[in-house]
């Protein structure tokens, strides 16, 4: 196991979280100014030009993540447990996520699609528990598994 990730991908990581949990914790009020400009009112305030663009901003920093991601050496690391395996998979989803997510949310702002944005928060509901099961095993694999797990993703190689 590779003993840290790359300052950029520790960067990007956390960047990406930080955008998400705003993004989530600051997104009751999209609802109503979605629909206000579907209706073709103007649509101003901090909210909803945050929202979008940290919307736009996960979408454009999770696809560098997932590239550099394909070509870090991490990535090549051998999976042999199920556990391994389930780690694996469940990384795959929360990119599929960080991807679909915005890109939802794009289609639905922009392309004033309105069952894209009902998708966009059913599929960010997922993505937040994925997001808390990721946080989770994490904190499970540094504090029980005391396999120094969370510290690669605090301290640059």
């Amino acid at each position: 196991m590779a003993k840290s990730y790359s300052a950029l991908q520790i960067v990007l990581h956390w960047a990406i979280a930080a955008l998400i949990i705003a993004n989530y914790l600051i997104s009751d009020e999209m609802g109503r100014s979605f629909y206000n400009m579907m209706k073709g009112n103007a649509v101003s305030g901090f909210t909803p030009v945050w929202h979008v663009w940290a919307g736009v901003a996960v979408l454009v920093l999770a696809l560098v993540r997932l590239v550099l991601r394909m070509v870090s050496p991490e990535a090549h690391e051998p999976v042999v447990t199920t556990i391994d395996k389930a780690g694996v998979w469940g990384h795959r989803l929360l990119y599929v996520l960080m991807l679909a997510v915005p890109a939802l949310g794009v289609i639905a702002w922009f392309g004033g699609i309105a069952a894209a944005a009902d998708l966009h928060v059913i599929v960010m509901n997922i993505m937040m528990i994925m997001v808390l099961g990721h946080a989770g095993m994490a904190l499970y694999h540094q504090y029980i598994v005391k396999d120094g797990l969370l510290l690669k993703m605090l301290r640059p190689r």
